[in-house]
Formats: structure tokens, C-alpha cells, sequence
């Protein structure tokens, strides 16, 4: 993987040349993010509250949000709707929570503001009718023993308060045995006292607990609640395009093809003479669907190719075939081209190169395997140009050619270079002989 800094300039050249796939990306990721919309996008939402009333404890008030949003309570607020829908249906539309101050909140969400607010206003008064039924049906099977028990708390009060009057009548105030122990049990008769009176307030809060008051209607939504579909159509679209430049960056960084020529040259411990550039090759009938799809979203080149000055036409790029023999002394000498199999535009421009050669040099071109490179040992040949595609080898694929070039008794002369590029009006090219043994030229 490469460890090269990523630069702003990197970015912009992933624009320039992959807007397209990115454009597409971001529809992609725009039409993802209305699909999700629809899954979870919690539409109109609105909140009522209950004021429970008395004291409370904490699990209590869980206790009571969770009766909130039973079946109970869904199944009658259901019911009671317009819209012919169910307990079961609206579940996960309805949600409670435990507010400061004895307050539970009930939010609801429905697709309409008009639905999210009769929904909330009618499970908040189909849960006090239901908790008020709950707690009532407790109270009416005890309310005659606690009946008995507050007459009975209430006499014992009497007698106590009347006791102590007899008592402190009778005291002589001297501190003798008696008066002592009177006291003492004056003080026992009112600690039992205080009990009961606390034994009455309890069972008085008791009965101000079934108290609960829904703390009027829910308000009645201006707007749709977060997320919206606006709002995931806009994230989805985002969240691919980034995925898309990152990706080109990743891939950019773990591919290990060489794209510099000089690491190209010095992968094959020689030079690079020429880079040319290779039209397109015309339209072959039955091209598959895939193919077409990344001719249109130019997603068919490499992006991190270097910068190449285009020809203008093909005598432009004849000259270029011409000057790469001439820095190579192919003048009047036998030179072996190689050519990776797999590559088709370097077989297109070695075919170029022959034409190009024709009468002035002879040229023998040869397919080799870059991962398993063998070379003829030919004592009449001078040396070898290799022609490859920039950004298609590793260098130990390059590397495993010359060495190969290095067995055979063969020094590599130089490097020609191809880089395809797009072309309006493609011409047609001339095939490439199968036999590649045969000589392209003579002397």
C-alpha cells in the first residue's frame, strides 16, 4: 500500500475524472435514503402529559409509564380512533417516559399531525381511565377493613390523649418511684401517638394516590420530526459520495501497479522513450451491458494515471513511434518487441510501431507472461523494447521481465508507454497478427 500523503489536488482529480460514477453514486444513495425514509422516518410527533398526583416512588412512576403503553391501554385508545386500526398497529407508535414532577409523557407519531395528536390525547385518557380503574378495584375490595382500622386508629388516639390527661391530673410533680415511672409511660403513650397519627396519614395519602389529571390536550405538530425524508435523502446522497471519493482514494493507495515512468524504468533497469497515447478501439458487436454501463459513468479508465499531451491525429502519432526507435538505435539493427499478453492497447500500438518501423528497422514482437516471463535466446538480435500499458504491472511483474530479458542474453533497450484515452469518432484499428513471431519489417 502506498504511504503517499493524500493531497487536495488528489481529491480534485477523483472529481474531474469519476464525477460521473460520483453523481451516480449520490442517486443511488439519495434513492437508499428515501427507501429508509419510509422504514424509519418517525413522521409527525407530539407529547401529552400525566400529572399523577401524591407521592411517589420512583419505580412506581416506571411502573405506571409502563401501563401507559400496555394493550390494554393501546387496544382502547384504538377503539376509540377513526382509523380502523388496531392496538397492535400502533405499538410502535407510541412511547412513554418519566418526567420530573410526577409527570409520565406520552409521545405519539403517526404519518399526519392531525393523527399524531388524537393519538396522543387518546391513550393519555385511555390510560387515567385504566389506572383509575386499577387502583379503584383495589380500594373497593379493602375500603371496609381500612374503614375499620382508621375508627379504630381514631379511638386509640382518643384513649391515649385521655390517659395522658388522667395522668398528669394524678402526678404530684415530686420525683418519688410513682412519678417517675408515670412519666415514663406518659412518654410511651405518646410515641404510641405519633404512630398513629402517621398510620392515618398514610392510609389519607393512600387514597389521594388514584388522583391523576392528564395536563390538557397534546399540541398539534407545525412539522415533520427528525429525520426527515428531506433529511435522509440528503444523508444517503452524502454518505455515497464520500463513500465513493474514499473508495477511489483507498483503492488509489492499496494498488501496487507502477504509474511513474520513472519507476516504471527502473522496475526494467532501463528508460522510458516514448509515451503514446492509444485511441479507443471501435465498437465490438454484443458488448455486454456492464461494459457500456462503465464506458457511460467513465469508470472504463484509471483515474490516477498521469497527465498525458494527447496527438492530434495519427500521423502525430507516428512521429511518436519514430522518435521512441530513435532513442533506441533501432536504426538498421534487429530489435525483439515484448508485449504482455493480457495488454490489448500495447499490442495496439506495437502493431503501430511495426507499421511505423517498416523499412527502416526490424522488428520481431513477442507476447509475454508478466507472471510467468520466458524469452527466446536469439544471438542475432540487438536488444529488446518493451511496450506496456501505464498503471498495469506491479514491479515485480517488470522486474521478473528483465530478469527474464537478463537470461535470455538480452539488454532492454527501452520502455514505450500506452495510455488509453477516449475518442469521439473511434477509428478503426488494424488487427493485430496472431502470429507475433513473424517479422514486422526489414533492415
Amino acid at each position: 500500500m502506498s504511504d503517499e500523503t493524500v493531497r487536495l489536488s488528489t481529491i480534485g482529480r477523483v472529481l474531474r475524472r469519476r464525477w460521473r460514477l460520483l453523481v451516480a453514486l449520490a442517486v443511488l444513495g439519495a434513492l437508499v435514503g428515501a427507501g429508509a425514509s419510509l422504514l424509519f422516518s418517525p413522521g409527525f410527533q407530539t407529547t401529552s402529559s400525566v400529572l399523577l398526583q401524591g407521592p411517589r416512588q420512583a419505580d412506581e412512576l416506571l411502573t405506571e409509564a409502563q401501563v401507559s403503553t400496555s394493550s390494554v391501554v393501546l387496544d382502547r385508545a384504538a377503539s376509540q380512533l377513526s382509523w380502523q386500526t388496531t392496538g397492535a398497529d400502533i405499538k410502535g407508535d407510541v412511547t412513554s417516559s418519566v418526567a420530573n414532577g410526577n409527570v409520565v409523557t406520552i409521545t405519539a407519531s403517526a404519518d399526519t399531525a392531525q393523527h399524531a395528536q388524537q393519538l396522543a390525547d387518546k391513550v393519555a385518557a385511555e390510560f387515567v381511565r385504566y389506572s383509575s380503574q386499577l387502583i379503584s378495584s383495589t380500594t373497593d375490595a379493602a375500603a371496609q377493613v381500612q374503614q375499620e382500622q382508621r375508627e379504630a386508629l381514631r379511638q386509640q388516639v382518643t384513649l391515649t390523649n385521655q390517659r395522658l390527661a388522667d395522668m398528669v391530673k394524678n402526678s404530684n410533680g415530686g420525683l418519688t418511684v410513682d412519678s417517675v415511672q408515670a412519666r415514663t409511660e406518659i412518654e410511651g403513650l405518646r410515641t404510641s401517638l405519633e404512630q398513629a397519627m402517621n398510620n392515618l396519614n398514610q392510609a389519607d395519602a393512600a387514597t389521594s394516590q388514584a388522583n391523576m389529571v392528564v395536563m390538557g390536550s397534546a399540541e398539534l405538530p407545525a412539522s415533520a420530526a427528525a429525520p426527515t425524508m428531506t433529511q435522509f435523502i440528503g444523508g444517503g446522497a452524502l454518505l455515497f459520495f464520500l463513500v465513493g471519493v474514499f473508495g477511489h482514494l483507498f483503492r488509489s493507495r492499496a494498488d501496487k501497479r507502477l504509474r511513474d515512468e520513472t519507476e516504471i524504468g527502473a522496475a526494467l533497469g532501463s528508460q522510458v522513450v516514448a509515451s503514446v497515447d492509444i485511441p479507443d478501439a471501435p465498437p465490438v458487436a454484443g458488448h455486454g451491458l456492464r461494459n457500456r454501463l462503465r464506458r457511460l459513468l467513465q469508470a472504463d479508465r484509471p483515474w490516477d494515471l498521469p497527465e498525458l499531451a494527447v496527438s492530434a491525429d495519427e500521423l502525430n502519432r507516428e512521429s511518436r513511434y519514430r522518435r521512441a526507435l530513435t532513442r533506441v538505435g533501432a536504426t538498421g539493427r534487429r530489435i525483439l518487441v515484448l508485449v504482455p499478453d493480457d495488454d490489448a492497447p500495447a499490442h495496439r500500438a506495437a502493431t503501430q510501431l511495426s507499421a511505423a518501423a517498416e523499412g527502416r528497422t526490424s522488428l520481431r514482437v513477442n507476447d509475454v507472461s508478466p507472471v510467468r516471463p520466458t524469452v527466446a535466446e536469439d544471438s542475432s538480435l540487438t536488444g529488446v523494447l518493451v511496450v506496456l500499458t501505464v498503471g498495469s504491472r506491479t514491479a515485480w511483474e517488470l522486474v521478473a521481465i528483465a530478469e527474464a530479458c537478463a537470461d535470455a542474453g538480452h539488454d532492454v533497450l527501452g520502455v514505450l508507454l500506452t495510455q488509453p484515452v477516449r475518442s469521439e469518432n473511434p477509428t478503426p484499428q488494424p488487427k493485430v497478427d496472431s502470429d507475433r513471431d513473424a517479422m514486422a519489417g526489414s533492415a
